[in-house]
């Protein structure tokens, strides 16, 4: 095909605090093996990094790089506001720390082409740039870590419930109404939900790949996945029959492990015998996680994986019902009324 006959492309970015990782990953979707016509839209929060310069620069650097404001900082409204300023048919969404393949687009969008689908995704590849890490790039690639997660640990293409990232069809993110700004975490779930439940296709492939980088230390990975815990159970109240077992995983390892601690602290030591099974297993599944790391990174892996396990579980176990109720009751208008 000529340049012509390939859809334009808009690229929307939600970007908060992301001084580090910025330019570099603009400049992956700058350098896209891609023949059409593309613009990047970054939706800015109020950073308190360099962030916003950095942008600024992008910007003076090259004509495809536009800004918006997203005063509330929050994700989903990034989204809508990067959606609502660009012009294209396909829209792709990158994160701020995410680095894409050099044919990521190109690969996508004739995987729209082939299969029809509303949404194309593919693979969180995790790398990390020290021990940590990469401790925690191994936790989050592997089944013990994130179960059966196709986008984590990879698989065949096939229809799924929801991708990292995503390449959309913008009439498919018109008709949902885009992204419900009242998830700050979990909104990719919820709007591919959306489009499922309309009849639309999500497609998971893993010719797709997205670096991305992981979390920099203990307590930002158990913030990240407490809000992973506590925005999955808001989706399982607002879309009943949402829920599955692998999401019931880490909840239930929280209380067996609380209930063993109690128990053989007040009545039998044999009690203490279920979190250190846990731990058994988590040590024992983080040796071929592990293949070909550091011995540092090998030995922080157990700590990513109960970080990642415990925190999404007390998110799950805490996330509030009224938070539950306030999204339910919020209306979700058309992008065109919606406001950041």
């Amino acid at each position: 095909m000529s340049a012509a006959q390939y859809p334009a492309v808009s690229v929307i970015m939600p970007v908060l605090d992301e001084e580090r990782h910025l330019r570099n990953s603009v400049r992956h979707i700058l350098e896209q093996e891609y023949p059409g016509e593309m613009e990047v839209v970054i939706a800015l929060g109020p950073s308190k990094d360099r962030t916003d310069e950095i942008a600024a620069e992008l910007v003076r650097e090259d004509s495809r790089v536009h800004t918006v404001p997203n005063p509330t900082g929050r994700t989903p409204a990034a989204l809508n506001a990067a959606i609502a300023a660009s012009r294209h048919p396909i829209v792709v969404r990158v994160d701020g720390h995410g680095m894409l393949s050099p044919d990521y687009i190109a690969t996508a969008v004739r995987l729209l082409e082939e299969t029809g689908a509303q949404n194309v995704g593919g693979i969180m590849h995790a790398e990390g740039e020290n021990a940590w890490e990469d401790a925690v790039a191994a936790a989050m690639t592997s089944r013990i870590g994130v179960g059966n997660a196709a986008f984590h640990t990879g698989g065949q293409a096939a229809p799924a419930e929801t991708v990292y990232l995503g390449v959309f069809r913008r009439e498919a993110l018109e008709k949902a109404g885009g992204y419900n700004v009242e998830f700050i975490r979990a909104q990719d779930w919820e709007l591919n939900f959306r489009i499922r439940e309309a009849g639309g296709l999500i497609w998971f492939s893993p010719e797709l790949k997205v670096q991305y980088r992981p979390r920099p230390s203990v307590r930002a990975l158990a913030k990240q996945y407490k809000d992973y815990g506590r925005w999955r159970h808001v989706v399982a109240r607002y879309h009943a029959g949402s829920i599955n077992l692998r999401y019931l995983a880490p909840p239930t390892a929280v209380c067996a492990i609380a209930a063993g601690i109690v128990v053989g602290a007040a009545v039998t030591p044999w009690a203490f015998l279920v979190p250190a099974a846990y731990a058994a297993a988590i040590t024992a599944g983080s040796l071929p996680a592990g293949k070909g790391l550091s011995l540092k990174a090998r030995a922080q892996i157990p700590v990513a994986l109960a970080t990642m396990h415990m925190s999404w579980g007390y998110g799950f176990l805490t996330s509030p019902r009224s938070l539950a109720k306030r999204v339910i009751a919020a209306r979700r208008p058309s992008l065109s009324e919606q406001t950041v």
